[in-house]
């Protein structure tokens, strides 16, 4: 699936390394490891806007350049939007893996980081293969529309 896009390959390629990461080792590295967590994320971004002839952009919105990369995809791409609450869990899982004050805690953000992380990758990889994925989304109600309009004048007469 990601042969055709390497830059999502790598990153499935590295989740799967730091996911594989033992629990005493993910305590004392999650605090180095989150950042580049972030970073991966950006990079699945960037590879969907450099796939559509697009130029990155180095802005932030909120603080973080994820959820502006996440708004320039977006643009123009309604069914995209299906991945904004997932680049928000991401920022999240940062957040409090930063925050906690409780090694446990630390640790079960920075698992679920990766998993979020790894959705990311699975749907813009998707995506990128099969351009109505996501379309199910309700920021996409338009693109649903003319199916629900079709599926109301196959009802049969007086139902």
């Amino acid at each position: 699936m990601t042969e055709e896009y390497p830059h999502v390959g790598d990153v499935m390629a590295r989740l799967g390394v730091i996911a594989a990461t033992p629990r005493e080792a993910a305590r004392s590295s999650s605090l180095r490891l989150v950042p580049e967590l972030l970073q991966l994320s950006e990079t699945i971004l960037e590879t969907w806007l450099s796939a559509h002839g697009a130029e990155p952009t180095v802005r932030q919105k909120e603080g973080f350049r994820l959820l502006a990369l996440h708004a320039q995809a977006a643009r123009g791409e309604p069914s995209f939007n299906a991945c904004r609450e997932t680049c928000r869990e991401i920022v999240f899982q940062n957040n409090v893996v930063s925050a906690a004050g409780d090694e446990d805690q630390r640790e079960r953000a920075f698992r679920l980081m990766i998993m979020v992380v790894r959705h990311l990758a699975l749907f813009v990889s998707g995506k990128l293969e099969v351009a109505g994925l996501g379309e199910f989304c309700c920021a996409s109600r338009p693109l649903r529309q003319p199916a629900a309009e079709a599926a109301a004048t196959t009802q049969p007469s007086g139902v």
